[in-house]
């Protein structure tokens, strides 16, 4: 490993500054515009349809499960709303993920989609359901009888734990959580009292997944939730692009080349930034960019993909201590499977300070009365070094781009929580 980082540190002008848990940000030299030179990653916008349309045959079952989706029709979908005078001569939108109903975070997109997936495939298999059926009838006890047989484990640093356990305990599973060492105590109390078997350890999310899928390995009725590699959690991230899309035209915002949209992700392991950036990128192509943003003493996914080792490597291998306060974003090593597909579709990785998150929070709740957890905010940082001209893009692109801040956490945060961060 010495070796090692004697060559990124020559090979890599930012590696220094990694190492001393500054900001930094990595432009990808891989990235390419051209959207007809992508690698093929075996799957495409056509299943993306598939899983919205999976989503809508459940809309039924979400009106009647969790009447906070009742104002939509049962769809899990957030705003996107202006955030006036943010940075001054920019348009600068929140991606309001934050207060995603069902579980309150980015989560409930990819982790309910897979779970409800799954629910389907095995209805499907015993003709105990088809595709045309009411799907509210699986709030009935035969149903429910049905699921118990059955057990989903997921491994999380908590939002993915939180939106596996609300909807796999509301439709009647077996749900086993296990949280690594960052999982604020309110989210584990929170599952606790939905019946869900959460199991504490004191390592970091890598080993919790460990143990997770050790667990799913012993039992044959047991479905594990790798937020590492899930081609489903991507997919069900992934509708979020579609839906963008349309109310990017509901708003009379207009994307092209010389107007790109640049799309602020905060990154963990990368399932969830992952598939949403990977979706944009079949939507809307060369005229989308999107930027992964990341904690300072957390970088695994820039550090595996600027160096090609993807899960290879883990930030605690060049010395970094993977403690953040964005507990979401505390991930030591990076999903490969994200990692390979973005190679030549992310532009870059931005990092950011705990201070800064801090300071966004505060900054944030006062101008807008919004409040985000701290690894919500991450995106602010890439918005704030593009307009620095840390990036390939021209300033002219970046002044006349639609900037859109993925927030993606913060409504169940409990208000003690709440006001301790903002103090």
């Amino acid at each position: 490993m010495i070796d090692k980082m004697n060559k990124w540190l020559t090979s890599y002008s930012q590696f220094k500054h990694i190492l001393e848990y500054k900001p930094v940000f990595w432009t990808n030299p891989n990235y390419s515009i051209d959207s007809m030179s992508y690698k093929d990653c075996g799957f495409s916008v056509s299943d993306l349809i598939d899983a919205e349309a999976r989503y809508q045959r459940f809309a039924p079952f979400f009106v009647k499960a969790f009447p906070e989706t009742g104002d939509r029709g049962g769809i899990i979908e957030s705003d996107l709303t202006p955030l006036e005078d943010f940075r001054l001569g920019h348009k600068v939108y929140l991606k309001g993920d934050y207060a995603l109903p069902i579980s309150g975070s980015i989560k409930a997109r990819g982790g309910i989609y897979e779970v409800i997936r799954h629910a389907e495939a095995l209805l499907l298999k015993e003709d105990r359901l088809t595709i045309h059926d009411d799907y509210s009838v699986l709030l009935d006890d035969t149903y429910k009888s049905f699921f118990n047989q059955y057990k989903i484990i997921v491994s999380s640093t908590g939002n993915l734990g939180l939106s596996i356990g609300i909807i796999s305990a509301k439709l009647g599973f077996n749900v086993e959580v296990h949280m690594s060492r960052d999982a604020m105590a309110w989210k584990k109390e929170l599952l606790r009292s939905l019946g869900v078997n959460v199991i504490e350890y004191p390592e970091d999310y890598s080993q919790a997944v460990i143990y997770g899928r050790a667990s799913a390995a012993k039992d044959p009725m047991a479905y594990f939730v790798d937020d590492e590699s899930s081609v489903n959690l991507f997919l069900g991230y992934g509708v979020a692009a579609l839906r963008l899309r349309k109310q990017l035209r509901q708003a009379s915002i207009k994307v092209s080349k010389e107007n790109p949209l640049i799309v602020y992700l905060p990154c963990g392991v990368g399932g969830g930034p992952g598939g949403i950036a990977w979706a944009l990128k079949e939507v809307f192509q060369d005229k989308v960019h999107c930027v992964f943003v990341e904690p300072t003493h957390s970088p695994c996914m820039l550090l595996g993909m600027m160096t090609g080792e993807h899960d290879q490597i883990a930030v605690q291998d060049i010395g970094l201590d993977n403690m953040t306060i964005a507990d979401g974003l505390a991930v030591g090593k990076p999903s490969a499977f994200v990692g390979h597909i973005m190679m030549d579709r992310l532009l870059g990785v931005a990092t950011v300070s705990d201070e800064d998150l801090l300071e966004a929070l505060k900054d944030l709740h006062k101008r807008y009365n919004v409040f985000l957890e701290p690894s919500a905010l991450a995106g602010i940082q890439g918005l704030d070094m593009l307009m620095q001209g840390l990036s390939p893009l021209s300033q002219d692109q970046v002044k006349s781009a639609t900037h859109v801040l993925w927030a993606t956490g913060g409504k169940m945060v409990p208000d003690e929580v709440k006001e301790k961060y903002i103090d």
